[in-house]
């Protein structure tokens, strides 16, 4: 019992110790300011909810063409530094179809963005948009992406 004590309070010391130099942070400045990040690291975005929209094409040719566009449009607005993250979702019950989190100045900017989108601006889908507040470091797992994705748009 007293050994286990013993290796209970070692361990507890270990880790005491790990977490004490993983708080060895140092701020920088300038990338935060590069960021547009405010005291606590953070910044604001726009969320955008991608829906089923009210257009249903049975054109099989269109569709492919629209999406095709959709996916230009997520490439260009990737190289641009507005999109900081997108995705689909899986099937699901409540039509949710992807989102996007949008780098932009205010939501009239992130209605221009969205209407360059074929798939949005014919109804095959429809977008919500929510002010959203998250890391300002978000961004940076783009670079990241573009060395594991042998996709480009």
């Amino acid at each position: 019992m007293k050994k286990l004590l013993i290796l209970f309070g070692l361990f507890f010391f270990t880790l005491l110790r790990l977490t004490a130099q993983e708080q060895k942070v140092v701020y920088d400045s300038l990338l935060a300011q590069k960021l547009g990040a405010d005291a606590y690291g953070m910044r604001s975005y726009y969320f955008v909810l991608l829906t089923t929209g009210p257009v249903v094409s049975e054109d099989k040719t269109l569709t492919d063409s629209l999406f095709s566009g959709h996916m230009q449009n997520i490439g260009q607005m990737a190289k641009d530094g507005k999109l900081v993250v997108a995705g689909p979702f899986f099937k699901n019950d409540r039509n949710y179809r992807g989102i996007f989190i949008l780098s932009a100045k205010d939501e009239a900017e992130v209605n221009e963005l969205l209407q360059a989108d074929p798939a949005i601006s014919y109804g095959l889908l429809a977008a919500e948009i929510t002010r959203w507040y998250g890391s300002a470091a978000l961004p940076l797992y783009l670079e990241t992406h573009e060395k594991i994705s042998t996709v480009k748009f």
